[in-house]
């Protein structure tokens, strides 16, 4: 078919006009809670299966359910978060469906009186990458449910066994309007999304590991929608769409109808799973053994005065005239909190307390430290080199203690020797001998750059020759293992002037 040959080719996607494109989200969302949402079993994601499992989680009789307070206050940051309105009172319901997973029977769930309705979310043409310059994704609900347990299958795909570690852990479940026109614009949505999450500490926000699992619902040109299930990274919700929508699309071209059902992906194309049920399919009915859930009248003034500020804020921030930063780097920090408190203090010791250039700080932490790490092929460490340390080094290049070079120097010696971390930016500087040489006289310093040009010039003859020919950029190969064999003691403008002397 057209669309299958479409995915496999990776040719570009484009929406026909013709074919209206309507979507909208659900997104499960795994909640950062040390126990399980209605019992005192600690959520696990690595532990051996079946290990972290109470008599309530396995649908034991008799077992009863107590709400975590934990999960009830990350549902309401995130309801805050995202705009909405928090019900004052709320409840939970029973959703009777029977797979092996599901001990119960039955999911606990909020289906007709969640923690919160009508939010918004509002996605940005420059921050957020997509064709539009603003456009609002309206959020239905979001509501707190529990998890099932994992169902493992064999290469047949037949269950040989299930983990009810995941059972009844705390989840939310946020649901959109089908406000999304395109594909950008849901890849936009759940990357905002994942964002917040992670920057409230309300979820790890990973899709691959499960912790996010997302559901898309499509329709073209007012038909009914599909469902498509379970979309476990962001390469498999936009292959999903892509797919579903040729799908349809071709279908309403040869006249035939879509039929509302859920539908599966397997990595090519998605798959019926079922008929759409319909709320009374899954004979929703009060959950007796929970109490409603009342709050008080300020419960979301109050817990959006402890929210920190939100991402979008940071990024516009970081963007604006007084940090300057671009917008990859404004971006990078947001996603990276400990990096980005490691910035702030930067900001604040360099430009704040001591007048220097913002550009820095920026040049500093994104260039020479994070790029110092990047070449010994080691992960950022933030604790390797304090911001107050790393601060204290800038401010000794500016005041001409030591050369650029030099500190180079002494991030990459610091970096491949850890246990100098206790040693002041002073000790370091002694201790890797990485000093201006204050002591020689202007004769002194002289004679000795001399001697060092002289050297490099008669051991390579080769490149002097191709300075003399012209190739006036071979003057840098020269001027750089003379800073080298000085360990950036002396400026490279020295070694320049010396070198054009002697090659005259």
């Amino acid at each position: 078919m057209i669309f299958k040959r479409l995915l496999r080719t990776g040719s570009k996607f484009n929406l026909d006009p013709n074919y209206k494109f309507k979507c909208g989200v659900e997104i499960h969302t795994q909640l950062k809670s040390k126990y399980k949402l209605f019992s005192l079993s600690k959520t696990s994601f690595n532990a051996e299966p079946n290990s972290n499992v109470s008599y309530f989680d396995c649908g034991l009789p008799g077992s009863q359910p107590k709400l975590n307070p934990e999960a009830l206050y990350l549902a309401l940051k995130t309801a805050v978060a995202m705009n909405s309105d928090i019900q004052l009172n709320s409840t939970f319901e029973r959703k009777h469906y029977f797979y092996p997973d599901q001990p119960l029977g039955y999911q606990i769930t909020q289906h007709y009186h969640p923690i919160a309705k009508n939010g918004y979310l509002e996605l940005s043409g420059r921050y957020d990458n997509i064709p539009e310059d603003s456009k609002i994704i309206n959020i239905e609900q979001i509501q707190i449910e529990q998890d099932t347990g994992k169902t493992n299958y064999d290469k047949f795909g037949q269950t040989i066994k299930v983990d009810l570690n995941r059972s009844n852990t705390p989840l939310i479940e946020l649901v959109t309007k089908p406000d999304f026109e395109n594909l950008e614009q849901v890849r936009a949505f759940v990357k905002k999304y994942q964002t917040i999450v992670r920057h409230l500490d309300i979820c790890s926000g990973d899709l691959e590991t499960g912790a996010i699992r997302v559901d898309v619902n499509i329709s073209i040109n007012g038909n009914p929608r599909v469902e498509i299930k379970n979309l476990g990274s962001h390469s498999e919700i936009q292959d999903a769409l892509k797919f579903e929508y040729q799908r349809q699309k071709t279908a309403l071209e040869n006249r035939h109808s879509i039929v509302q059902e859920t539908r599966g992906w397997n990595g090519k194309e998605t798959l019926s799973l079922r008929s759409k049920e319909d709320a009374v399919d899954y004979r929703y009915v009060p959950d007796s053994e929970l109490p409603i859930i009342r709050l008080s009248a300020g419960i979301a003034e109050e817990i959006s005065s402890q929210l920190p500020e939100l991402p979008q804020t940071i990024l516009e921030r970081l963007c604006g005239k007084t940090y300057g930063l671009e917008l990859k780097y404004a971006r990078f920090l947001v996603e990276n909190k400990e990096i980005l408190a490691y910035y702030n203090e930067i900001f604040d010791n360099i430009v704040v307390e001591n007048k220097k250039p913002v550009k820095l700080a920026n040049n500093w932490l994104f260039h020479e430290l994070m790029g110092a790490f990047s070449k010994l092929d080691q992960k950022f460490d933030v604790e390797l080199f304090p911001p107050r340390k790393l601060s204290a080094l800038i401010l000794k290049v500016t005041d001409n203690k030591i050369s650029q070079t030099s500190a180079k120097i002494l991030l990459s010696q610091v970096i491949q020797n850890p246990e100098d971390v206790q040693l002041s930016i002073d000790e370091l500087i002694e201790q890797y001998d990485l000093g201006n040489p204050e002591d020689m006289s202007e004769l002194e310093l002289d004679e000795a750059v001399g001697e060092i040009c002289q050297e490099i010039i008669e051991t390579n003859m080769d490149v002097v020759e191709k300075i003399k020919n012209g190739q006036k950029n071979s003057m840098k190969y020269l001027i750089g293992l003379a800073m080298r064999e000085t360990q950036g003691k002396v400026k490279a403008s020295e070694f320049a002037k010396k070198f054009n002397n002697l090659l005259k």
